[in-house]
């Protein structure tokens, strides 16, 4: 496998597990009684963490590695 594909799929795979935790961000936050803008906007957030949460890791092991 070349390593254009490993990086398109961990990239990917990385995209997924934002969303899905967004999704499950916001959908507790619903059943705990927010409004829908509310919701969104935790799972939104969620989702910014999760990929800011990646990148930092990317660039530490790129630095680890190198």
């Amino acid at each position: 496998m070349t390593n254009l594909a490993v990086v398109l799929l961990s990239a990917t795979l990385v995209a997924i597990l934002a969303l899905l935790a967004a999704a499950v961000a916001g959908k507790l936050a619903r059943l705990d009684g927010a409004s829908y803008p509310s919701a969104c906007m935790r799972a939104a957030s969620t989702f910014l963490a999760v990929m800011m949460l990646a990148a930092a890791l990317t660039s530490a092991l790129a630095e680890v590695v190198a």
